[in-house]
């Protein structure tokens, strides 16, 4: 009782333990969102529709040899230019095929590290990057070789055309990974 009473008055000895400037902002931060999360819920996803379009779009640059297009976008001009007929969709530049961070060093007394995880193809991608290898075919040999390009690259299935309006044509109809039909879009809305 005596060992009790002296560890009771060594831990009020100590004085009370005060929280920084960011600890309580945390706290608080996440006292609102509690309460926010209790009065208006979370959506109610039941088709799962954007999950389903990346899964179709993740299968669909995995097929090989998916003959694009690849122009830059003049600034000058606001239209893209022509750059070169290519396979597939670009890589960008920083992406990794092995895992580039690792623990240095673990053991029961430190805390957990959080690492990248590889994107479902493998492939370890930066979060942003402003250079792409593109896979160009070259017009002499017709074999597609890499090219490094920095600036920003429009890649697509189909040729755009000299009056395509920014970086992309009007399609009435399109066709979603996984149908059998185009779906139709509604009319574009004029000015």
């Amino acid at each position: 009782m005596l060992i009790a009473l002296v560890a009771i008055a060594g831990l009020a000895a100590c004085g009370p333990v005060t929280e920084s400037a960011d600890q309580i902002q945390g706290r608080q931060q996440a006292q609102n969102l509690r309460e926010g999360v209790q009065q208006v819920g979370n959506p109610n996803i039941v088709n799962f529709e954007q999950m389903r379009m990346m899964k179709g779009l993740i299968e669909m640059l995995d097929q090989p040899g998916v003959v694009t297009y690849t122009y830059t976008f003049s600034e000058y001009t606001g239209r893209p230019v022509f750059f070169c007929n290519s396979i597939g969709y670009g890589i960008p530049y920083a992406t990794q095929f092995t895992n580039p961070e690792r623990i240095a060093h673990q053991s029961a007394t430190y805390g957990i590290a959080v690492l990248p995880q590889a994107e479902p193809d493998g492939l370890f991608r930066p979060s942003s990057a402003e250079a792409s290898w593109i896979m160009c075919v070259d017009p002499r040999t017709r074999v597609a070789r890499p090219v490094y390009m920095e600036p920003r690259a429009i890649i697509s299935q189909y040729a755009l055309t000299p009056d395509t309006p920014a970086g992309g044509v009007v399609p009435v109809a399109i066709m979603l990974p996984g149908n059998t039909e185009a779906t139709p879009l509604p009319a574009p809305a004029t000015p």
